[in-house]
């Protein structure tokens, strides 16, 4: 059960729908066992042409007492019999049995009443909190994630534990019920016939348990190749232009077909041996059923045991009643190893590390007064050094350049600011202060970033400049898309701020988002801003219009630009060159050109001087 150890922690606070869901299935079990443990001695009595003549048995409430209440049922019916006639004892009969049914009926309905709502809060909190851990886990953990994975993890996996984990968590309720008091029952009515029985029952679950074991294997290999599946129509959507442009339609077809037939083999494999639960477990059951007619008839023909005729009947419909839930409790067994796997994937996230956490002590950073500053500081993953030794220190109102080749660090160490990722030795301070001694929100409330590819949301305009901003002024945000040389083309539009702009910005140009992005940061009125590359895909018309944005929002604010176009960054207060994860040159753009170094090849490549 441990491997559900997070299912029954959301369950812990359901105690009193569990209680009830206990109590209607044991009333349900009750009511459906009336009628047969009483059909077999009251049909004896009504055609048996022989009358017998019963004496009352003495009542008590004890287990004793308890035990003759079947002898004093059959007193009062033969009392009836005698008094009525056995045409109106039969009527009786009917109306007893129909009452039993409408109860166990009745009793079965409320029974799911009272698990929908826990099966749909355990799944709701389940979401929320894979959802909730997604959004804390620091940006490094998804460079090693498949995004169609992390998807299917929170769809297809999360169905799996629905329909698979929580009917099993059903079944372990209402069918081990069943049995328990149906053996119960069986016990009473004969123990020898019982004890032969429950020798038969662990064979046939044990046969059972063999087969379902490679179960949890496989759905763990069906849940990855969906995942991979996922992933590969996510960047097919991404990249359709490209794929097209490039004629490479049956290289993804050829791949996307492969995993989808490889995922039709497992599922195929999962669903012989789910399938083969109930059948064989009612395979079992009749072979069971057999010896039990075989031994009780010889007990009932030798007149051995004390059993009779019609207790041996009333014996054999009861053990019918078992069959079934015997049949559900191997399906749900099958079940749970399927889900299990889905539990295990679901784990790996809600239980991956924050590697980027508010320390206890953190304080708030209230203010940016000073400076930020770089101290010895080197950062890698995965035993791959990407930024080594820096030391850098970014005034106030001052605007820092990071140039280099691809690779060289420069999104690293500006995303070290806000704290996307933690330094692996050294320290940045924010004012003299060590950023880990902030708390992350405080950090990151006083930073604005504009990144190279615009990030946009299927949302409205002034809701995506406005995102993050807690009191949504349109004022501000008309100020906000004018600073951002965006307010002429939104004004444009028919619905003006309240236009869609559909999926990831998919109905603006590409200048439009990144106007959008930057009138966003220039809502948040952040004192340091982070600029990565933000006119680097753009055309020329657009690059002036961003570029003329940005230069109206990078006024009066602390600035870190991280450019390619190196025509962009000429007046930068100080340019920090890289290469290779170290600082290779530093100084302004008309001291790096005398050094004839590494910024000046660049300069002289885009030929900017």
């Amino acid at each position: 059960m441990k491997r559900f150890e997070r299912i029954l922690f959301y369950l812990s606070s359901q105690k009193r729908n569990i209680v009830l869901y206990v109590v209607f299935n044991l009333l349900s079990i009750l009511f459906s066992l009336i009628s047969l443990a009483l059909l077999s001695p009251i049909l004896k009595l009504l055609f048996t042409e022989q009358k017998e003549n019963i004496a009352k048995p003495a009542m008590s409430w004890s287990i004793e007492g308890l035990k003759k209440l079947s002898d004093y049922f059959r007193y009062e019916f033969n009392g009836l019999i005698e008094e009525k006639g056995a045409i109106y004892a039969l009527g009786a009969v009917c109306i007893i049995i129909i009452l039993s049914i409408f109860f166990k009926n009745l009793f079965t309905y409320l029974s799911y009443r009272v698990l929908a709502p826990m099966r749909n809060y355990v799944m709701t909190k389940l979401r929320s909190d894979l959802y909730a851990k997604i959004l804390e886990l620091p940006i490094g953990f998804f460079t090693e994630q498949k995004k169609g994975d992390i998807i299917s993890r929170m769809s297809n996996d999360a169905n799996e534990v629905e329909w698979s984990v929580m009917s099993t968590l059903e079944g372990l309720i209402r069918d081990p019920l069943n049995i328990l008091i149906i053996l119960g029952v069986l016990v009473y009515i004969s123990p020898l016939l019982s004890l032969f029985l429950l020798v038969l029952l662990p064979l046939t679950g044990f046969l059972i348990g063999r087969i379902s074991r490679s179960l949890k294997k496989q759905s763990t290999a069906s849940a990855e190749e969906l995942g991979t599946l996922m992933s590969i129509l996510d960047e097919t959507l991404g990249g359709l232009r490209v794929i097209k442009a490039f004629n490479a339609e049956m290289i993804l077809r050829t791949k996307f077909f492969a995993t989808n037939n490889r995922l039709n083999h497992i599922r195929n494999r999962m669903n012989f041996r789910r399938d083969l639960a109930s059948p064989m477990s009612e395979f079992m059951g009749v072979i069971v059923l057999s010896c039990i007619l075989w031994f009780g008839g010889r007990l009932v023909l030798g007149h051995e045991a004390g059993l009779k005729g019609d207790s041996f009947i009333s014996y054999i419909l009861i053990f019918t009643q078992i069959i079934n839930p015997a049949k559900s409790l191997s399906t749900a067994y099958y079940n749970a190893q399927r889900g299990s796997a889905a539990i295990m994937r679901i784990e790996e996230i809600l239980k991956a590390p924050l590697t980027v956490t508010d320390l206890p002590e953190a304080t708030q950073l209230k203010e940016f007064k000073e400076r930020i500053e770089f101290k010895n500081v080197s950062f890698g993953y995965n035993d791959i050094t990407v930024l080594k030794n820096i030391n850098l220190i970014i005034e106030k109102g001052k605007t820092i350049a990071l140039v280099g080749s691809s690779g060289a660090g420069k999104s690293s160490l500006a995303d070290l600011i806000p704290r996307f990722h933690d330094v692996t030795s050294g320290e940045i301070l924010i004012d003299g202060v060590n950023i880990k001694n902030y708390t992350l929100k405080s950090i990151r409330s006083i930073m604005g970033i504009v990144t190279q590819e615009p990030i946009l949301f299927n949302d409205t305009i002034a809701n995506n400049i406005a995102l993050g901003t807690e009191e949504i002024n349109i004022e501000a945000i008309e100020q906000a898309a004018r600073v951002a040389n965006a307010l002429q083309f939104i004004q444009k539009k028919e619905e003006g701020f309240d236009t869609n702009i559909g999926d990831r910005g998919s109905k603006l140009s590409g200048g439009e988002r990144q106007r959008v992005t930057i009138a966003r940061a220039v809502l948040k009125n952040p004192p340091i801003l982070i600029l990565d590359e933000a006119t680097s895909s753009l055309d020329t018309e657009s690059e002036k219009l961003v570029q003329d944005a940005i230069n109206n929002m990078m006024q009066n604010r602390t600035s870190i630009v991280i450019a390619h176009r190196l025509s962009t960054i000429r007046h930068a207060d100080e340019i920090i060159v890289l290469q290779k994860g170290e600082i290779a040159e530093r100084g302004t753009h008309d001291s790096l050109l005398t050094t004839n170094g590494i910024y000046k090849k660049l300069v002289d490549m885009q030929e900017v001087r």
